[in-house]
């Protein structure tokens, strides 16, 4: 796809999805929790206080996006999210946060 071309009814369809599994706060959470480093479930249950189901199904779905990995040491899944992409969303959207939150603090001090 051209930089400026428009997408297609299909890659917008993908987009929406993307962003759909991005808007679910638990997995957000669990992304950020896995960024910090790799952490087995029993751990995640602990870091967020969401129960096992929870977190294994939210997993499951980050794993299909394939925004983690896991892999079985002994008896226990580690999970981790060190695809690049979540560092650079999770940096993208902080620093627009950050910049928003500048701007309206400065337009709230000017008044």
């Amino acid at each position: 796809m051209a930089t400026d071309a428009l997408p297609s009814p299909e890659l917008l369809e993908e987009f929406s999805q993307f962003f759909r599994l991005l808007s679910e706060p638990a997995r957000l959470g669990l992304l950020c929790q896995l960024k910090q480093g790799p952490m087995d479930v029993a751990s995640l249950m602990e870091a967020t206080g969401f129960s096992q189901s929870h977190i294994s199904r939210q997993l499951g779905q980050l794993l299909k996006a394939g925004l983690v990995s896991c892999e079985r040491e002994g008896v226990r899944l580690i999970y981790r999210a060190d695809d690049q992409l979540v560092h650079d969303l999770c940096a993208l959207v902080q620093n627009r946060l950050r910049l928003r939150l500048e701007s309206q603090l400065q337009h709230f001090i000017s008044r």
